[in-house]
């Protein structure tokens, strides 16, 4: 994939959006914000980092989504909001593949696509090929190097060697994919030691993590660790790890970092948490649709970071602050 902007850049593009507006614009923009799912903290941080920067710029932010991560009901949402005609869309598509003519018709409507979190087709956007290019930029955590992350952080907590796996949610999801490529690519290139058993999809139900936890271990006792690609997928493993009589044992580590992950630390339940930064992505996201709206150029990619928490450091004050707000 293609390397991501720096968060310099965008908070680079944020200064000259606030600070540049076209004169002549006497309107109000209207912005809405279509999340992956409405109930997750991840995208409650999300929208509160949106809210920021739409009361900086005068923006009206319109949050609106369904309650569970499903093209079959982001869907509706979507076309609702298209009736509404916003001057631009901020959207975490739920599918690589079946959002991608939902969103062609808000394309198609004159309306400015953006996505944020996740992305369609390939998430490289305006080249002029391909069948989902159209959206302006894609703005989130670098997914690959949030698994390169995990991997790193589980090989230290097993030694660097001993057999791990993935728990993941179901294959299409741009971010989730993502994260388990550079889970694995990491791994194989940095810890030969490290074997990596198959990948377990788990339906985004933390039951049937630990389910497949138990069989794993059952099919491997001597399985040293397990990363969660999203957070239903490390606390359902979690769960399985303290059934399994293993806590302590093996090691998890869980992508994203809402307000419970403190409690998990401390008890051990989880070893390390990947924290990404939604309030950034939702903030970069209003600016730039409002910077695209003004008449500015914006980058097709821009990239948000990562903070690592342990039980050692989630009491540090510099970075419990990303801990996501519920």
């Amino acid at each position: 994939m293609k390397t991501f902007k720096t968060a310099l850049a965008a908070l680079a593009l944020g200064a000259a959006a606030i600070a540049s507006p076209v004169a002549a614009q006497d309107e109000q923009y209207t912005i809405a914000l279509i999340p992956g799912l409405t109930t997750d903290a991840f995208y409650i941080t999300m929208r509160r980092g949106a809210e920021a920067a739409a009361e900086a710029l005068g923006v009206e932010l319109v949050f609106q989504g369904a309650p569970e991560f499903n093209p079959v009901t982001q869907v509706p949402v979507l076309d609702a909001i298209i009736a509404r005609q916003p001057d631009a869309i901020l959207i975490a598509p739920t599918d690589t593949t079946q959002l991608i003519e939902p969103l062609r018709r808000a394309d198609e409507a004159g309306i400015p696509v953006i996505t944020v979190d996740t992305f369609i087709g390939t998430g490289q956007y305006q080249t002029g090929s391909g069948d989902a290019d159209f959206p302006l930029s894609y703005i989130a955590s670098d997914n690959v190097l949030g698994g390169r992350m995990a991997a790193r952080a589980l090989a230290e907590a097993i030694g660097g060697e001993g057999k791990v796996y993935v728990s993941n949610v179901n294959p299409g999801i741009s971010t989730t994919d993502q994260r388990e490529e550079g889970f694995k690519l990491e791994m194989e290139e940095n810890f030969p030691n490290v074997e990596v058993l198959e990948t377990q999809f788990n339906e985004n139900d933390a039951n049937n993590a630990a389910s497949q936890l138990q069989a794993v271990f059952a099919r491997n006792s001597d399985l040293a660790g397990v990363f969660g690609a999203n957070l239903f997928s490390a606390l359902g493993a979690a769960n399985g790890v303290q059934q399994a009589g293993q806590t302590g044992n093996i090691k998890v580590v869980a992508f994203d970092a809402p307000t419970s992950i403190v409690d998990n630390l401390e008890t051990g339940l989880v070893d390390v948490a990947i924290a990404q930064h939604p309030a950034e992505i939702g903030y970069y996201g209003v600016v730039s649709a409002y910077a695209h709206l003004t008449g500015q150029s914006i980058p097709t990619l821009i990239g948000t970071g990562f903070t690592v928490i342990t039980a050692d450091n989630v009491g540090d004050p510099e970075i419990a602050r990303f801990i996501y707000s519920d």
